[in-house]
């Protein structure tokens, strides 16, 4: 089930991923469709795990009840008598013997997860780590070297015995420091692959690459994360006011930031959301260039940006006094980047076809490329023209509307008591015949347990008086048949529970499928995709596991307490005018608990979100972490994240233990209340009979105590 929850979170991620593209084709309610097909699988799955916790659900609550059957019978046909000290002493052994193997269903569930979730976990963290296989070496010895490879031939599968494709074939290349360097040639020729190759993503099989200095790498799709323009561009370095504003004009980017609302401090969407393609290059590119790095590898950077903003960055950033004592090796079609070149190196099918400066290069190679020297550079006038002149502004941007500045919402959480339409909604998922099944089984069932306690009760005060009028086995019947429709009643409530949150469980994610595809792009725009998935992963497992599980337990107490009141109201008024101090102190204890809890659990599931979008944005751009050896920044990042979910789900647990430390002291106290009244009362003017001291204090003491 595990892996079909997976799965189906997997295609949530690539739904989201491509939402706008499925959108533009109307494909939408085709994925929709497919996400409910991979549900409906898991559902499947989860349907089995309910049916059997509602078979444990029946044993856990008809095991009391068939073990005073069995017991109390076998006693009685025996030829002993029953007494109240027997009866309701065994009883209380019954109720703290069944508690723990009730629980042995569950325990058992939970050691099942934690052994699959444990074994997921080591197959991962033994696969291979990523490491570079180039290194500088006592060979590397040229100091005028930037980068040497030799005879490399790369792969980008990480299995070693596997029989790789090779996708770089024997390349062999020596780049010298600061010089400016052109990787040119048709689509798929494996310009992309040498600059993984260089960055240490791809396996090296053959052969060696080394490299000497820092590295700063911009990828082909720019990455972008979801934070401030200057989160990105510092990318966890040190503010230097000086250098930033130089990256920012050299990049093209100051006339932009200086139109959004909030300047370098405006948040940017996730994945860049509210940028153009051209900003996103620019941004990425001005991160590398703040980084400060020895070496820069560059992915065609300029191909989301107009000829003159194209221009501009290539004189003042990749020329320019910020980056002309760097080594660049830039993957590009730009002519003007060609013709300015120190070094081509033209790819063919993962080689290194031919490489050279521009003025040897052949006309046989590409008659496309040869066409540089007849190329007319702008006029320096137009390189140097100020840049409001310049069409930066490109895709028709004039200003960032006041709204772009908040262009990512904080996730909402909702305070106060839970509003009732919840619980109604809950219902409807789950159909009102289930709802009223469910209730109608739960208090006819609590009803027929409290008539076998309280015929018990009768049975021991009447045997104990030496006044009964019925026989054993006439005692024995009744207590039978209180037995059977209790077990009955049982069965229909805990299947009905089963197949009442089943069917909730796929309402409820076919609602949110629904409300997700046909939510309007700026939705998108708005809300990262971390807390999208958070609602698909997390929150539906509440719906599918947690959220069942506890209002079946919410259910059992609530009509047993209320089985308590009427069986005291039954048998002493009195009782329940002592219990009133208790249930006043309990109702101040619930209303403080309640308010606290609610809270607490809400910042558990909002403070879950970031960490999925966290996580989901690391993975996104692993590749250029690495290549900034930023790692620890991230990873400190993450931890963050996940100490802020901890410290809620902590004060949770820190919580729930108060609450039940004050529940025992207030279930210990009624105990004793109940002694002292059955001391009293056996001489007082107020005569109790001998079953029902026994009685209370059984309910009292596994209602309050025993939870």
């Amino acid at each position: 089930m595990m892996k079909l929850k997976d799965e189906r979170i997997r295609k949530t991620g690539e739904l989201l991923t491509n939402i706008r593209t499925l959108k533009m084709y109307g494909w939408d309610n085709w994925f929709a469709d497919w996400l409910k097909e991979t549900r409906a699988t898991e559902v499947t799955h989860l349907a089995t795990r309910k049916y059997l916790d509602a078979w444990c659900v029946f044993f856990w609550a008809t095991t009391p009840t068939l073990f005073s059957l069995c017991t109390f019978g076998l006693f009685a046909l025996m030829g002993h008598q029953l007494d109240a000290a027997t009866v309701f002493t065994c009883l209380a052994l019954f109720n703290s013997l069944i508690s723990p193997l009730n629980s042995f269903p569950w325990v058992i569930n939970g050691l099942i997860d934690a052994f699959i979730s444990t074994r997921r976990v080591s197959k991962f963290l033994c696969c291979l780590e990523h490491s570079r296989d180039f290194s500088i070496d006592s060979g590397f010895t040229s100091e005028d070297l930037a980068v040497c490879v030799e005879d490399a031939s790369c792969t980008w599968s990480s299995n070693v015995e596997e029989d790789y494709n090779l996708t770089i074939k024997q390349v062999s290349l020596r780049v010298p420091k600061g010089s400016f360097v052109a990787v040119i040639g048709e689509v798929g020729s494996g310009k992309t692959s040498l600059l993984n190759s260089l960055l240490g993503e791809m396996r090296c099989v053959h052969g060696s690459i080394l490299l000497n200095g820092s590295v700063a790498y911009v990828p082909q799709v720019p990455w972008i994360l979801s934070g401030t323009v200057r989160e990105n561009i510092l990318f966890g370095k040190p503010f230097d006011s000086k250098r930033y504003f130089e990256t920012l004009s050299a990049c093209a980017l100051d006339v932009d930031i200086s139109l959004m609302v909030g300047g370098d401090m405006a948040c940017i969407g996730d994945k860049g959301v509210n940028l153009s393609g051209g900003q996103r290059a620019r941004f990425a590119l001005a991160r590398a260039v703040y980084h400060g790095s020895d070496m820069y590898l560059l992915d065609d950077v300029l191909s989301a940006v107009d000829s003159q903003v194209g221009c501009w960055i290539l004189q003042r950033a990749l020329l320019g006094p910020l980056l002309n004592k760097k080594t660049r090796v830039m993957c590009t079609h730009n002519i003007q980047a060609i013709s300015c070149a120190d070094m081509i190196v033209v790819m063919d099918k993962g080689k290194v076809n031919w490489s050279g400066s521009v003025t040897d290069m052949p006309k046989s190679i590409s008659p496309t490329f040869s066409l540089t020297n007849e190329f007319d550079m702008s006029s320096p006038n137009h390189l140097t023209k100020r840049k409001e002149t310049l069409s930066i502004k490109e895709d028709g941007v004039d200003e960032i509307s006041e709204a772009a500045a908040d262009i990512v919402k904080l996730e909402e959480r909702k305070e106060g008591r839970v509003e009732m339409m919840v619980y109604r909604n809950y219902a409807v998922f789950s159909g009102w015949f289930i709802t009223i099944v469910i209730l109608v089984s739960a208090v006819l069932m609590q009803a027929s347990r409290n008539g076998n306690d309280l015929w018990l009760s009768y049975w021991v005060d009447k045997t104990g008086k030496g006044v009964s009028h019925y026989s054993t086995s006439f005692y024995l019947m009744v207590l039978c048949i209180f037995c059977i429709i209790n077990l009955i009643l049982t069965l229909v409530r805990a299947f009905s529970f089963a197949f009442g949150g089943l069917k909730a469980a796929v309402h409820v994610h076919n609602a949110l499928i629904s409300k997700l595809i046909n939510a309007p792009t700026q939705f998108f725009d708005q809300t990262p995709s971390g807390r999208i998935l958070n609602r698909f992963s997390s929150d539906l497992y509440t719906i599918d596991d947690s959220l069942p599980f506890i209002l079946n337990i919410l259910l059992a107490n609530f009509v047993g307490l209320l089985g308590i009141i009427v069986v005291l109201s039954y048998v002493q008024v009195l009782f329940l005018l002592l219990l009133l101090p208790f249930w006043y102190i309990y109702s101040k204890l619930q209303v403080f608990y309640r308010s606290t809890s609610r809270e607490l659990r809400r910042l558990d599931s909002v403070s879950r979100s970031p960490i999925y979008a966290s996580f989901t944005e690391t993975l996104d751009g692993s590749s250029t972490i690495r290549a900034f050896k930023s790692e620890e920044h991230f990873v400190g990042r993450f931890i963050e994240h996940l100490t802020l979910y901890q410290r809620t789900s902590y004060s949770e647990i820190i919580a729930s233990l108060w609450l039940s430390l004050r529940l025992q002291l207030l279930g210990s106290m009624i105990v004793l209340f109940v002694a002292v009244m059955a001391v009293l009362g056996s001489g007082g003017n107020f005569p109790i009979s001998f079953g029902t001291p026994g009685l209370v204090r059984n309910c009292s003491f596994h209602k309050y105590i025993g939870k």
